[in-house]
């Protein structure tokens, strides 16, 4: 499953995809509306559950890699909506695990989609404080140094599990260039 950020949609993952080349089952990536950041996490979280209870049932195990936002709206259906009881494995790219200063300038009112991954946000010190559930999930995190929307580039790691960072030089880079799109081929290859 692959779950797309702030003012993307699924086709964001085309390259991924298309490097991948049919060497994986067929990847789910659906759609979450984020409104342009008016949409709380965890009502994306809540649509990410019901579509995925949709596409795969109730107990089918699975791997999911969340890009930007898209790894907190996964990290919040593992964590928080039981995810955590099917999910085997979980890949942030380029997440505001720990959150972004990019954010830090926008009002909760309208824009809690975003107030969500500003630092210290109750979501994420939620998310932080409760990592039992996420400790049954082998995870990993994959960044940028120069990433301009997780600032600092540090926040875009998970609590637990390795961490890699890419050699590219933006934020789109983590999911359009060569040298970020091999790593992440491989990890997603990786029985």
């Amino acid at each position: 499953m692959l779950i797309h950020g702030l003012w993307d949609t699924p086709e964001l993952f085309a390259r991924l995809t298309g490097a991948l080349a049919g060497r994986r089952q067929a990847l789910l990536t659906p759609h979450l509306p984020q409104r342009l950041g008016l949409t709380p996490v965890m009502e994306l979280a809540q649509q990410l559950g019901r579509q995925i209870e949709a596409a795969y049932g109730p107990e089918q195990p699975l791997d999911l890699l969340g890009f930007s936002m898209g790894g907190v709206i996964g990290r919040s259906w593992i964590q928080l909506l039981g995810g955590h009881r099917r999910t085997r494995r979980f890949i942030s790219v380029g997440s505001p695990q720990q959150g972004t200063l990019t954010a830090q300038p926008w009002p909760r009112w309208p824009l809690s989609g975003i107030a969500d991954v500003k630092p210290s946000s109750p979501l994420l010190r939620r998310l932080n404080s409760e990592l039992h559930t996420l400790e049954s999930v082998e995870c990993c995190s994959f960044y940028c140094q120069p990433d301009l929307m997780v600032l600092p580039a540090r926040c875009a790691v998970l609590p637990i599990g390795p961490t890699h960072q890419l050699p590219v030089l933006s934020h789109h880079q983590l999911l359009r260039h060569p040298a970020a799109l091999e790593p992440l081929v491989r990890e997603l290859l990786r029985p």
